[in-house]
């Protein structure tokens, strides 16, 4: 009933938020069916790990020929509605002066932006953590709109242990990110809500659709609290997977528990929810995906927002060499083209490579 009463004041005439219409209009044109995210967000340490393993300097013109080769690729819209920036990125140009944001604003994807500051240890805990940012978020928020951003990103991070995620992590994770998604509506951004539950053990797909359902039930309970705009904001969940060191499922059980566990958890208000690849395959994180739009009973868009399982094969291919930037920018496109594929239903299948078949997966991931 508190939930119910909440809604109807937030939403009568006298109390509709100054960008409650334009956040509803971003958050279905991002989900829109066909399309999902491009998350080239990774920290600078994080895209310097990549460098390195193609022996290249992470050095800020080599991040911005990266990113540039990405956002150039031809038809990139058709598939990708949004890309998720690092600050960095987003007062980044291209070589002939065009700032990115207007470069993918003319390519029909709208531009986003990581926000938050990494975790920190919650003391009294098996070493989990919440994630820092909300200090001065709402100035941040305003210059990032100002920019050209119209969505935002905050990963929360749990873990599957013997007594984790505990309660207090749930409790923390949850409400950051409620207060997270609070201040970006106010300053015009539609928060995507991230809580990640990472895939390291040796955990049963049964125990991680348990303990993923505890923590969206808690999540949701917290955006009510905090009288978010559901229609305006995107959930960006991990699928339901058994842990990185067990054996895996095939795609029919993945969806049947992920799905399951989704509608017990996420009301159909929420336009869209976008996966985050957890290191899986980028074969697996294609098929998975692919095997949950074919299920009934879905009142959401179930899409990707992919950082590695988009980029993996496209950096391998580009390896630092502009003599490889139209095989790379052919990898990203054909990757792009796969999971947007998925979100009907319609993807096939492909041959595998190396690359594809690579699990990316990383122990305590940071991004």
């Amino acid at each position: 009933k508190r939930a119910c009463d909440q809604f109807e004041q937030r939403h009568s005439n006298n109390n509709m938020g100054k960008y409650d219409e334009e956040l509803i209009q971003t958050a279905a044109a991002v989900a829109a069916a066909g399309k999902g995210i491009l998350a080239a967000d990774e920290s600078t340490g994080t895209i310097g790990s990549r460098f390195e393993k193609i022996k290249l300097e992470n050095s800020e013109p080599n991040r911005q020929a990266y990113r540039e080769l990405l956002f150039t690729t031809k038809d990139i819209g058709q598939y990708i509605s949004g890309a998720i920036l690092f600050e960095e990125t987003l007062f980044q140009k291209a070589a002939d002066g065009t700032p990115f944001p207007e470069m993918l604003k003319r390519a029909g994807v709208i531009v986003g932006i990581k926000v938050d500051k990494g975790t920190t240890p919650i003391p009294g805990t098996n070493g989990e953590t919440s994630t820092t940012g909300l200090d001065g978020l709402g100035d941040r928020c305003k210059k990032y709109y100002e920019a050209g951003a119209r969505f935002a990103k905050w990963r929360a991070v749990l873990k599957i242990g013997a007594s984790e995620p505990s309660p207090l992590a749930i409790q923390e994770n949850a409400w950051g990110l409620a207060r997270y998604a609070a201040i970006c509506q106010e300053n015009g951004l539609v928060p995507i809500v991230e809580p990640e539950i990472l895939s390291d053990g040796d955990h049963s797909i049964e125990v991680c659709a348990a303990k993923t359902e505890q923590v969206l039930a808690s999540v949701f309970k917290a955006l009510a609290d905090n009288k978010i705009l559901l229609e305006g904001i995107l959930l960006k969940p991990n699928m339901v997977l058994a842990g990185s060191t067990a054996k895996q499922s095939p795609p029919e059980d993945v969806a049947r528990l992920t799905v399951r566990t989704l509608l017990r958890t996420v009301p159909p208000a929420v336009p869209g929810i976008m996966f985050l690849s957890g290191g899986q395959t980028e074969l697996d994180a294609t098929a998975n995906l692919n095997a949950m739009n074919k299920l009934p009973k879905r009142p959401w868009s179930l899409s990707f927002s992919y950082g590695r399982a988009l980029q993996s094969s496209v950096i391998k291919s580009w390896k630092g060499d502009k003599a490889n930037l139209a095989e790379a920018q052919s990898v990203f496109a054909h990757r792009s083209k796969c999971n947007g594929l998925a979100t009907i239903g319609k993807y096939e299948g492909e041959e595998a490579t190396a690359e594809s078949k690579e699990s990316l997966h990383v122990a305590n991931y940071k991004y």
